[in-house]
């Protein structure tokens, strides 16, 4: 697919790395030419320097031929014209980058009104990621599928869990559950388990849960689900923000501390119902006097990645609070995962994985597009496919031939979640949601192996 990325800041530079992966035919459009020289040295992309509110320089970047112009410069504005101008020059798909939070009560007007294809707010999409967090507080990481209903729960197995030990295809039968462990990560590891797989104190698991069987199976488990009802959020920036709006509307307690007194007072008149402090997060006399031992929940969240991790690390030593650690610079990924800084949240990755559904559903050639994609840990990827009329419906799923490293996890057929078993068939209209370890998968026949795909 020919893509025009216009701004190669973090974002558009992530952006550049993750799409040129997957082999898609770049332009990468920015005032910047010592920036677009870096990329172009590190990929295989073509490069435009000027504006991208400029009709020539869009055309110089061929957009009567692209498919997608996606627009991530740090000004919405600009974000807004280019993928205009877009839209009009070749009638492209066009995502736009859209950080103000005085734009998001107008994103669907702007969205409809300028012919956008779709909007994203990195910091709101991050804000709802913890959001989800807080209210799972005992799991380490949740997607969401079929639009809320279906929950994709990732849990550390404690030791001296009732799980230790025991083999997949025992789970539900010894704890009288509903539950489907879908993948398994451990010691760098990561695994579709069949129903031999052994499970250990450490992994790090991924399982769909009945929403009214978790807290029992949690408790089952010895996994504690004590609902959180503080937050504490170092840093006054958009995400602190989003994020103190939806813990607040879910009856969460959050005090916010900020060093900007400027910021302060917009915070103050944003969020009446919540404490601001201002302060600095990083004063250790600050943080125990404003309740650090007895807060529930902690983010880190403001805009230097080592403040965060100390943060979190202070915070993981004089506080039983669930960690939340922002971190932007994938640098030694593998040290900063494993410290104990609880959930790193990375905005970059996050718009990433979002536009990266949008291109995945524009690719599809059979019409079971894709609905909803996460990466999850390990290089995995859990996808909701929308089933349509083709042969693999009314296919018992015994009978399909579903390639090594694929699970199908469950059904959403009209709202209803269905756990599959052997004899379950998939209908047109269904959405089904398959966890896999192979990478670039655009439509739901990438789940069969290649020599025995349904005709």
């Amino acid at each position: 697919m020919r893509i025009i990325i216009v701004g190669c800041g973090k974002v558009g530079a992530a952006l550049a790395e993750q799409l040129s992966a997957e082999g898609h035919d770049l332009t990468l459009v920015d005032l910047s030419e010592r920036r677009l020289g870096e990329l172009t040295d590190m990929l295989d992309v073509a490069s435009v320097a000027g504006s991208g509110t400029s009709y020539h320089v869009l055309k110089e970047a061929g957009v009567k031929e692209t498919d997608l112009l996606i627009a991530a410069t740090t000004h919405d504005e600009i974000n807004l014209l280019s993928c205009l101008i877009a839209s009009r020059a070749s009638g492209c798909h066009t995502i736009a980058r859209v950080r103000d939070p005085e734009y998001v009560s107008e994103i669907g007007f702007i969205r409809d009104e300028l012919g956008l294809s779709m909007i994203i707010n990195p910091e709101l999409s991050t804000a709802r990621v913890v959001s989800r967090l807080i209210r799972f507080p005992s799991a380490i990481g949740v997607n969401t599928f079929a639009k809320g209903r279906i929950e994709l729960l990732d849990i550390r197995v404690p030791a001296g869990s009732r799980l230790e030990g025991m083999a997949v295809c025992e789970v539900n039968p010894k704890l009288s559950a509903n539950a489907l462990i879908c993948m398994v990560q451990r010691e760098g590891q990561t695994y579709i388990p069949n129903g031999d797989f052994i499970l250990r104190s450490g992994d790090n698991i991924t399982v769909i849960i009945p929403p009214r069987e978790q807290e029992r199976f949690f408790q089952t488990i010895g996994v504690p689900n004590d609902r959180i009802g503080s937050a504490m959020l170092i840093g006054g920036g958009k995400i602190s923000y989003f994020l103190a709006k939806m813990l607040l509307a879910s009856g969460i307690s959050v005090k916010i501390i900020e060093n900007r007194l400027d910021r302060c007072e917009l915070l103050s008149d944003l969020l009446p119902n919540a404490t601001i402090i201002h302060g600095d997060g990083t004063d250790r006399d600050l943080l125990e006097e404003e309740g650090l031992s007895s807060c529930e929940a902690f983010a880190a969240l403001t805009g230097m990645d080592e403040e965060n991790i100390l943060l979190s690390l202070h915070a993981g030593r004089h506080s039983k609070a669930k960690l939340f650690t922002k971190v932007n610079r994938v640098n030694f990924e593998e040290i900063i995962s494993s410290l104990p800084i609880g959930t790193i949240i990375r905005p970059k990755q996050t718009t990433a994985e979002l536009i990266s559904q949008y291109i995945r559903a524009m690719q599809n050639s059979m019409g079971s597009n894709i609905e909803t994609l996460h990466q999850l840990g390990g290089g995995a990827e859990a996808l909701e496919f929308r089933v349509a009329a083709h042969d693999l419906t009314g296919v018992p799923l015994q009978d399909m031939p579903i390639r090594p490293g694929v699970l199908l996890c469950c059904i959403n057929r009209r709202g209803k979640r269905i756990i599959p078993r052997g004899k379950d068939e998939l209908r047109e209209g269904d959405t089904v949601i398959v966890v896999s370890t192979h990478k670039g998968m655009n439509d739901l026949q990438d789940i069969f192996r290649s020599e025995e795909m349904p005709k």
